[in-house]
């Protein structure tokens, strides 16, 4: 199985889901650049839907990030986890239609376990916007690693 083929087919299919689920409202857009074992980048242009004020809400960016997160981890792994951890340092707004990008990559990984970490940068001057980190778990003891997401 090409795991990073399967994590990005679903990551790709989030962005197609009906506005009326969450994934469908916040992730359509989002366009993948990049993509390895373990890492993902992606382009992201904040629809004026999802600010409040004019400023990307703090929960739809919570939304991209675990999920953008999961890709990663399962492009290496090739199966689900589940959270067991998952904190965001919110450092900077971002404004509607401005151009951000997604950073995920795979700072560890150990038998059950596995961390990432999501950076969201504003692409016009690189500036950290948001930075995630999570850890998350192998469902059970006994993992199918041809499941997918």
């Amino acid at each position: 199985m090409d795991t990073v083929a399967v994590s990005n087919e679903w990551l790709e299919g989030l962005t197609r889901a009906p506005h009326g689920q969450l994934e469908g409202l916040t992730m359509d857009g989002l366009k993948i650049v990049e993509s390895s074992k373990g890492f993902i980048r992606c382009h992201f242009t904040v629809p004026d839907r999802i600010t409040v004020n004019g400023n990307w809400h703090v929960g739809a960016m919570a939304t991209m990030i675990d999920d953008v997160g999961a890709a990663a981890i399962f492009s290496l792994v090739g199966h689900v986890k589940a959270s067991l951890d998952f904190t965001i340092s919110f450092l900077s707004t971002a404004k509607s239609e401005e151009k951000m990008e997604l950073e995920a990559k795979v700072v560890g990984e150990k038998e059950r376990l596995a961390s990432v970490v999501i950076e969201v940068r504003r692409r016009s001057n690189g500036e950290l916007i948001a930075l995630g980190k999570q850890w998350m778990a192998a469902h059970n003891k006994h993992v199918d690693r041809s499941s997918k997401l």
